[in-house]
């Protein structure tokens, strides 16, 4: 079998392509239910995210043509729109492919750890569809094996690289813990939904989303079992802000000195930790004047972020030490399937000619046969069998001076004595 990947990602493919091959979450069963019919593919899975869609396939034979006219149909499209993004793997290389796509290393952000919970879902529905077969099947948990290894021997999701995470991160080293703090989030665009999504991993207490939209804000809180408010409510919610981040296309300030020191008066000066992500800025450079505000800004993280961007790299070369031993554990894995499919083969052919020579001589024992003859013949005809095809290929590779087949036997069969 062939194991194959056939794909587009963010690297290849620009959004308005990746949108159009992406499926929703209702039709991927369907659609796995459709690939596998095709008479090439034996089990199949796909991914797809916003970012990626891919499809990996256990396979007779590598036509990944007839894939990609399977893709042609099942999204509407001519092959000419989206063949020019794709990229396909075959058997090493998809293993590789699939170990660095779930720790990260392929990702538009190094070492996010988003895509390996996408990659779970993709298993786990293609395993609910009854699409998966032994080695797909191995393969996935395999991978998640090895992401698992890379996350535990390498710091390749420990730094902060994206605004959003080096805001949350800061927030944990000015407090013990987050699970008695309340965070406000001013905006509901892929910045604010990116922080409340890392403060929400990290148990934050509670989240209050403020936002000119009321409805957006509710859409993106409901993410997050937080609560929303207009904007124009924020100076009554504002007091209760431990953290604060914010994140908007407004082109004046949106916070000012006068209403951050109100709501310190109500917190009894209780510190507040600020991060304003918004060019222009959303809070007053004024309020980083107050004693118990902590602010910082885009520039004040940049190195934050460098800094975990280098450190990243450098997990990367470690991870691509780990996935390099991995592969190899799965190639040997493979290997041995081959050699025990062989090896069934080689028994169920035994048996075979085990039970002609025997149902032989119990024939000629019900015809009177003695006991003794009917042994000898038995023991005669089963060694001629068995011998017979291996005699035949071994005289033809001392013609053909295969003198490796003829050594394979001698190792093989143990055997010693002049050559």
């Amino acid at each position: 079998m062939t194991i194959l990947t056939l794909g587009l990602n963010h690297n290849t493919a620009p959004v308005a392509i990746r949108e159009r091959l992406a499926f929703p979450a209702e039709r991927l069963r369907p659609a796995l239910g459709e690939l596998v019919r095709l008479p090439e593919i034996e089990e199949a899975a796909i991914l797809s995210t916003c970012n990626r869609t891919e499809f990996y396939c256990g396979t007779a034979s590598a036509n990944l043509e007839k894939i990609v006219d399977w893709i042609a149909r099942e999204q509407h499209l001519k092959r000419e729109e989206f063949h020019p993004y794709l990229y396909a793997h075959t058997d090493e290389d998809t293993i590789r492919h699939m170990f660095r796509v779930a720790c990260g290393l392929d990702s538009m952000i190094l070492g996010e750890p988003q895509i390996l919970g996408q990659m779970k879902t993709a298993y786990q529905t293609a395993a609910d569809a009854g699409t998966l077969g032994k080695t797909l099947s191995k393969l996935f948990h395999h991978t998640f094996s090895a992401a698992k290894k890379v996350r535990t021997d390498t710091a390749i999701g420990s730094s902060p690289v994206s605004v959003a995470f080096a805001a949350v991160r800061l927030a944990q080293r000015i407090f013990d813990t987050l699970k008695e703090q309340t965070a406000v989030l001013i905006g509901a665009g892929e910045t604010i939904e990116l922080t409340a999504r890392h403060l929400h991993e990290q148990g934050i207490g509670e989240i209050i989303i403020a936002n000119r939209t009321l409805e957006r804000a509710h859409a993106l809180a409901a993410q997050f079992n937080g609560f929303a408010i207009a904007l124009s409510e924020l100076p009554k919610h504002l007091a209760k802000a431990d953290i604060l981040v914010s994140s908007t296309a407004s082109q004046l300030p949106i916070l000012g000195k006068g209403s951050v020191e109100s709501a310190l008066k109500t917190r009894k000066h209780k510190p507040m930790f600020m991060v304003d992500l918004a060019v222009p800025r959303d809070i007053e450079p004024e309020v980083g004047q107050l004693n118990d505000v902590y602010l910082y800004t885009v520039d004040d993280l940049r190195n934050t972020i460098e800094e975990g961007m280098r450190s990243r790299q450098e997990a990367a070369k470690q991870a691509e030490e780990i996935i390099d031993t991995e592969v190899d554990h799965f190639l040997a894995w493979m290997r041995s399937q081959g050699a025990m499919m062989t090896l069934l083969d080689f028994r169920a052919h035994a048996e075979n000619l085990r039970d002609e020579a025997l149902n032989n001589a119990l024939r000629a024992l019900k015809n009177g046969k003695p006991a003794e003859d009917a042994l000898r013949q038995l023991a005669s005809t089963l060694t001629s069998k068995i011998i017979h095809i291996p005699s035949t290929q071994i005289k033809q590779a001392g013609t053909d001076e295969r003198h490796d087949l003829i050594e394979a036997v001698r190792e093989l069969f143990q055997l010693k004595g002049n050559q």
